[in-house]
């Protein structure tokens, strides 16, 4: 099932389109009804929430509106790798397929630095910087293909994507320690010249620890 909000030249172009298609009317004020969903969830002490919740006083707070990009915090693969980056040691990190940009911020915010935050999405892009300058963080935010662009060196790389894009990384990264995730815990990526040290799962989904050897 596809669903999505259009007026009625869309809807005409979804029935040249498709065989069955059904129509009705939203009440007004449907595009701000997401923001219902983005609640703040809590990662030891790192509070992750939207910008018109206001954050205890004895958090680590990360502020992230994620605009038209990837992100909120509330994802059971992001909820693990920031579980992962509270116990590594501190240093750069390269943030593979950065949406939003919540995990360099919380990298950040965590004392972990340089960090360097890629993704070839113009809107994430623009999401990273936004909440970069909300969190008051300094993050190298670039515009960039992973699998193609030259990758800088790194102590971490966090790569919240998809498990094919994970494997073909392997080759390519020059960095100490990969938290990968954004695949089902059935799965399991093979990442050449890397040791698994950890995995960890949440709601079906898995986020894994790799070490170079």
């Amino acid at each position: 099932m596809l669903v999505v909000y259009t007026d009625t030249a869309g809807e005409e172009r979804l029935r040249a389109v498709f065989a069955n298609v059904s129509a009705e009317l939203v009440e007004p004020g449907w595009e701000e009804r997401w923001r219902e969903f983005h609640r703040p969830v809590w990662i030891g002490p790192l509070w992750v929430g939207p910008p018109w919740v206001e954050p205890p006083d004895d958090a680590v707070a990360i502020v992230v509106d994620p605009g038209r990009a990837f992100g909120t915090g509330s994802h059971p693969t992001t909820r693990l790798c920031l579980a992962l980056l509270l116990e590594l040691d501190r240093g750069s990190v390269l943030d593979i397929g950065c949406g939003s940009g919540v995990l360099s911020v919380a990298a950040a915010k965590l004392g972990f630095g340089p960090v360097v935050a890629i993704d070839r999405e113009t809107a994430a892009v623009e999401a990273a910087r936004r909440n970069a300058r909300t969190n008051d963080v300094e993050i190298d935010v670039r515009r960039g293909d992973a699998l193609a662009a030259e990758l800088p060196g790194s102590d971490v790389a966090v790569a919240n994507i998809d498990l094919a894009s994970v494997e073909k990384l392997s080759g390519r990264l020059d960095v100490r320690v990969l938290v990968s995730a954004g695949y089902f815990h059935s799965r399991m990526p093979s990442i050449a010249g890397y040791v698994h040290r950890e995995r960890r799962i949440d709601g079906g989904w898995a986020a894994d620890r790799f070490e170079r050897q």
